[in-house]
């Protein structure tokens, strides 16, 4: 009777164990995106996020992450594959989408972004306020920039007049807008696709900030690099971390709100404080190269002003059209970079 007493209690003991076992990490998600693992946004926000999740979530959660777009697709279509339920979570670029998320667009105009934090901080308060129905099928983890983008072309840009006739990335309709404004020929591309397209002269140069220029080697692809005085940059682009809206309701209450305590404004501020970290290493990389970093003066990058400003006039009568009052996003958006830069 012992025996078969000690026997029953060790099974029990075992299926406690083995339900223990199942409870302590019962929940894996999949998360996609388009750059490399030494990219900085994986590097130093995607992963260590992850990391931070599944020690809070005491193991219960485990996520995946699939850098370069290893689950197939193309950059473009990350966002119907969140939606879709084809991955549980996705980091991608809005503007690879046009047209889905137009409010966004507010924050790529010209001349807006000062850097990667406080801008992120402006937009997620913005998205906040203005975009909460923007993204059906998604719970929407972080949105956020990058710091001031600057031009690297290979041929050297000292005013206005270089830039004409130049074949340059831009990454987005807005941008690339802003860089048939300034007479160039823009080339819309994803930000993978950039080192082949310089490499084979389909492009002259691109549009991307600092930090990105690690993972695409161009230090050694062009030796010429733009940036620009003033507290603003030349442009951003605006980023989305979300996560399948139906992933997020199958979760119990107590790791929803693991999910939560990750997502907001600190989550946003986070990515764009990766982001500047990362502009500081690549700009330090091309000048211990020897590339000719040019910095125009305020007249000149003034010039540059007055020539991009019907890209905002533009894309105001642009949302005027949908039914959205593009001047007071504008307004809005130029308020909140201001209370976030103090």
């Amino acid at each position: 009777m012992l025996k078969r007493i000690l026997k029953a209690g060790c099974v029990a003991a075992a299926l406690i164990g083995a339900a223990g076992a199942v409870q302590a990490q019962d929940v894996t998600l999949k998360l996609h995106q388009l750059l490399p693992e030494r990219a900085t946004i994986p590097a130093k926000f995607l992963i260590p996020w992850a990391a931070k999740v599944e020690k809070e979530s005491g193991g219960r959660i485990k996520i995946e992450h699939y850098p370069s777009m290893q689950l197939g697709g193309k950059p473009p279509e990350l966002v119907q594959q969140v939606t879709d339920g084809v991955v549980d979570m996705i980091w991608t670029v809005m503007g690879y989408t046009p047209g889905r998320f137009p409010r966004a667009e507010a924050f790529e105009l010209p001349f807006m972004v000062t850097n990667g934090e406080q801008t992120s901080r402006a937009f997620y308060e913005y998205f906040d306020k203005h975009m909460q129905n923007d993204f059906p099928g998604m719970k929407v983890i972080a949105v956020h920039t990058h710091g001031p983008g600057l031009l690297h072309t290979k041929d050297p840009v000292n005013s206005l007049e270089d830039i004409k006739g130049m074949k340059l990335r831009g990454p987005t309709r807005v941008i690339t807008q802003m860089l048939d404004s300034f007479g160039a020929v823009p080339v819309g591309m994803p930000v993978p696709a950039v080192p082949e397209a310089v490499s084979k002269g389909v492009i002259d140069g691109a549009v991307i900030p600092w930090e990105i220029t690690l993972p695409l080697k161009m230090a050694e692809l062009v030796g010429n690099h733009t940036e620009f005085s003033g507290d603003r940059g030349l442009y951003s682009a605006t980023f989305l971390f979300a996560m399948n809206q139906a992933s997020y309701d199958a979760l119990p209450d107590d790791l929803k709100k693991v999910i939560d305590d990750n997502s907001g404004i600190e989550a946003a501020a986070w990515a764009g404080r990766a982001m500047d970290g990362g502009d500081v290493v690549g700009r330090k990389k091309a000048a211990e190269k020897g590339n000719n970093i040019i910095v125009l003066d305020e007249a000149e990058t003034n010039r540059w002003k007055e020539a991009a400003a019907p890209v905002v006039d533009n894309w105001v009568a642009e949302m005027k059209d949908k039914g959205i009052d593009g001047q007071a996003l504008v307004d809005d958006a130029q308020a909140l970079l201001k209370k976030n830069s103090m």
